[in-house]
């Protein structure tokens, strides 16, 4: 036998496979292209009578949800700005509280709103003489005597008002995070500094809660500058509502933007949320104080990152409502 008829017949029989590859791949491709390219079914609007009806891709797009924060604690159930009022944010299932810091006369840092005792203790009976009772004329141990809790409800009879330090405690046991503001910060000299140096004593200076459990906040323009420039790794929020044309000024060490919820209209929101802060992200708008179901739905329309109410299930009950997909 020779080996020219030997090749030839070799060669012939690659040919043919060869040729039967080629046939089959353009079947297989166009398979595989019409399994995943497969149109949507078209239908007749005019003969369906669920024309109308939401598709069930849009009824499963995610709604916008603000963030519900708890003013001063859920302080229209207890006692603001004491650990009651956290406790009970706590109970309600809200994972934000704010709350409000100065300091005492020997250099102590308090949670309290007001810059003297008078209104949430019972500073005029224990010391009448002290008039006009300002926190910055009372050591930690004098206030520490003060009755924070009867003004608001007999249960609450002996509720004290928290240092920093404590309320960080409460907070972080409770697995919550923090919306804090600095409260009148131009009568308490380097409070910003302060402040961050408790922060990042009680462990709310490192990455995880710089990067989504703290913000610090106040009405005070300079006190927020200086906030970011002591440490540019806290989220800041500033407390008003700058005109628009400020924005960009305010972008440079603000976070946030956070105004009434009158002021929140989506043009104003819309017009914040067109700019970056010092993150690289895109300014927020957390919004206050709101206490009823209508008002927190208009705001949330409005586009709104965050809600703050002393009565924090009532918003978050509606705001949840308002976002849940149609069916």
């Amino acid at each position: 036998m020779s080996i020219r008829p030997l090749t030839a017949a070799a060669t012939g029989a690659l040919l043919g496979m060869s040729a039967l590859f080629l046939t089959a791949a353009p079947a297989a491709t166009a398979t595989e292209r019409s399994a995943r390219q497969t149109p949507e079914p078209v239908v007749d609007s005019a003969a369906s009578p669920q024309s109308d009806a939401p598709s069930p891709a849009e009824s499963r797009k995610p709604h916008h949800s603000p963030l519900t924060v708890a003013h001063r604690g859920a302080s229209g159930y207890a006692p603001e700005n004491t650990l009651a009022a956290v406790d009970k944010a706590h109970e309600m299932g809200i994972g934000w509280v704010e709350n409000d810091v100065q300091r005492t006369k020997d250099g102590k840092l308090v949670v309290i709103h007001d810059t003297t005792l008078s209104r949430t203790t019972d500073v005029e009976d224990r010391f009448p003489d002290r008039s006009p009772w300002n926190v910055t004329d009372f050591t930690l141990k004098e206030i520490k005597t003060l009755d924070a809790g009867s003004w608001f409800g007999s249960e609450f009879k002996g509720e004290r008002i928290p240092t920093l330090a404590e309320y960080l405690d409460r907070i972080t046991r409770n697995g919550q995070d923090l919306l804090l503001e600095l409260k009148s910060p131009e009568l308490y000299p380097d409070i910003e500094r302060q402040t961050l140096g408790e922060l990042r004593t009680e462990g709310w200076l490192d990455r995880q809660h710089t990067k989504s459990k703290l913000i610090v906040q106040s009405f005070d323009k300079n006190a927020i500058t200086k906030v970011h420039q002591q440490n540019p790794d806290v989220k800041t929020g500033f407390l008003g509502t700058p005109k628009t044309n400020e924005l960009k000024d305010y972008a440079k060490f603000a976070d946030q933007i956070n105004p009434t919820s009158a002021d929140a209209t989506k043009k104003y929101v819309d017009a914040v949320h067109a700019l970056k802060g010092p993150h690289h992200k895109r300014l927020e708008v957390f919004t206050w104080t709101v206490n009823d179901a209508e008002t927190a739905r208009k705001v949330a329309d409005a586009g709104v990152d965050g809600i703050i109410s002393n009565k924090p299930d009532v918003v978050s009950d509606a705001v949840a409502k308002a976002a849940t997909p149609t069916s």
